[in-house]
C-alpha cells in the first residue's frame, strides 16, 4: 500500500478524492430515479422510460466535450454557474411535467448536466504528478463503483417507499449541492507547473488515431460492462431467481474495486489493450455458469469484473498524458462521451442477442466477443500511431 500512501500525502489529493466521490453518488442515482418515475409516477412502460433515458445519455454524450470546451475556455466557477441552474431546475421541475414534455426537457437536461467525472479527472491529473497517477486513477475508478452500489439504492428506496417525485426533489438537493461543492472547493484544473505554452491547438492536431484508440477502449469496457448486467438479468430472470441482481452486482462491484486497487499498486500493470482483451475474454465463459444459482453466476463473472477498474482507470491515465493541457476538458469530456455510448450501445446490443439466442447465457458471448474486436481495433490504432509531439511538451517549468 506504499503507493497509496504517497498520494494521500500530496497536498489536497485526499480532500479532491472525498469530494469527487461524493458529488458523484447523484449521477449513478440519476438513471434510476428517472426510470422508476416514468413507470411509477407516470404510469408508463419500461419502452416509454428507456426513450427518456436515452434522451438523457444522448444529451449527456454531446454536451460532456462542449462542456469540456467551455471550462477550458471560461473557467470552472463559470461553466457550474450555468450547469448547476439548468440542472438543479430541471430535476425541481421534473416531477410537475407530463411526459411529452418530459421526453425533451430530459435531452436538455443531459445537455447541460454537470460532469462531476470529467471535473475529477482533469482535477486528477493537474494534482496528481504522472508518477502517482495510475494509483489516483485507480482510486477515481472504484469511487464510480462504490457510488453505483449507492446510488441506485438510495433511488429505489425512495421511490418505491416514499414517492418518485420526492426522489427527484431528493437528487435536484443532490445536483445542487454537487454544483455548489465544486464551485466552493474550485479545484484546480492546472497543476500549479502548468501553463497554456501556446493558442489552443486545433483538434485535428491532438485528436490522433492514439487517442482513438484509448477511448474506444474506454467505449469498449462499458461496453462489456453493461452488456453483461442485461445478460444476468436475463438469466436470473429465466430462473426465478431476479431479486438476487442486486446482490450479484454488489459481488461483481467488489471483484472491480479489488483488481482496481491491486492495478493502482503494482509499479507496473499490464498494457490497457490487454486489460481491455482479458474483460472480453473472461466474461465470455459466463456461459457456462447459464443455469447455476445466483453466487454461483457471479463468481464465474467475477474475473472479468477484475479487469474494469483497471481498463477504465487506464483510460483517464492514457488521456492526460496524450493530450495538451488547453485541451484537457474537451479531452476528458470525449472519454466521458465514449463511456456514455458503451451504455447506450451495450444495453440493447446485448438485449438482441439475448432475445434471438436459445439461451440468455449468449448474452455473455456477445458481450465479451464484442469487447474483443473493440480491444482488437484499439490495439491497431494506438500501436500503428506514433505519439503526437503535443503530448510532450503539454507543460512547462514555471
Amino acid at each position: 500500500m506504499e503507493r497509496y500512501q504517497k498520494l494521500f500525502a500530496l497536498p489536497g489529493a485526499r480532500s479532491l478524492l472525498i469530494l469527487i466521490f461524493l458529488t458523484r453518488i447523484p449521477v449513478a442515482a440519476a438513471g434510476m430515479t428517472l426510470t422508476l418515475h416514468v413507470v411509477l409516477g407516470l404510469g408508463r412502460g419500461y419502452g416509454a422510460a428507456g426513450l427518456v433515458g436515452g434522451a438523457t445519455t444522448i444529451g449527456i454524450a454531446i454536451g460532456a466535450p462542449l462542456y469540456g470546451r467551455f471550462i477550458d475556455r471560461y473557467g470552472l466557477r463559470k461553466a457550474l454557474m450555468i450547469t448547476t441552474i439548468a440542472e438543479t431546475a430541471f430535476w425541481a421541475t421534473a416531477p410537475l411535467m407530463p411526459y411529452p414534455v418530459l421526453l425533451p426537457m430530459a435531452f436538455l437536461g443531459g445537455l447541460l448536466a454537470i460532469q462531476p467525472m470529467s471535473i475529477g479527472r482533469q482535477a486528477v491529473a493537474a494534482l496528481v504528478p504522472e508518477a502517482h497517477r495510475r494509483t489516483a486513477y485507480s482510486l477515481d475508478s472504484i469511487s464510480v463503483e462504490l457510488c453505483f452500489m449507492i446510488g441506485p439504492v438510495v433511488a429505489v428506496a425512495l421511490a418505491t417507499q416514499v414517492s418518485t417525485s420526492v426522489a427527484l426533489l431528493v437528487l435536484a438537493a443532490g445536483f445542487l449541492a454537487t454544483g455548489v461543492s465544486l464551485f466552493i472547493f474550485n479545484p484546480p484544473l492546472r497543476g500549479s507547473e502548468e501553463v497554456t505554452t501556446a493558442d489552443r491547438p486545433p483538434r485535428r492536431e491532438w485528436l490522433s488515431r492514439r487517442l482513438i484508440g484509448v477511448l474506444l477502449v474506454g467505449f469498449g469496457a462499458v461496453f462489456v460492462l453493461s452488456g453483461t448486467e442485461v445478460a444476468m438479468i436475463a438469466v436470473l430472470r429465466q430462473h426465478g431467481e431476479v431479486e438476487w441482481a442486486g446482490a450479484a452486482t454488489v459481488i461483481l462491484c467488489l471483484a472491480s474495486i479489488a483488481g482496481g486497487l491491486v492495478h493502482g499498486a503494482v509499479r507496473k500493470s499490464l498494457p490497457q489493450v490487454v486489460l481491455m482483451a482479458l474483460l472480453g475474454a473472461l466474461t465470455m465463459p459466463a456461459l457456462f455458469a447459464d443455469g447455476s444459482t445466483w453466487w454461483i453466476l457471479a463468481l464465474a463473472l467475477a474475473p472479468a469484473s477484475a479487469m474494469c477498474a483497471p481498463a477504465i482507470a487506464s483510460t483517464g491515465e492514457r488521456v492526460a498524458q496524450l493530450v495538451p493541457v488547453a485541451v484537457r476538458g474537451e479531452a476528458t469530456g470525449l472519454q466521458s462521451s465514449a463511456f456514455t455510448c458503451g451504455v447506450a450501445l451495450g444495453s440493447p446490443v446485448i438485449g438482441f442477442v439475448v432475445d434471438h439466442s436459445g439461451s440468455p447465457g449468449w448474452g455473455f458471448v456477445g458481450a465479451g466477443a464484442g469487447g474483443l474486436v473493440i480491444a482488437a481495433c484499439a490495439a491497431v490504432l494506438i500501436r500503428r500511431t506514433p505519439a503526437p509531439a503535443l503530448a510532450e511538451p503539454a507543460s512547462v517549468k514555471v
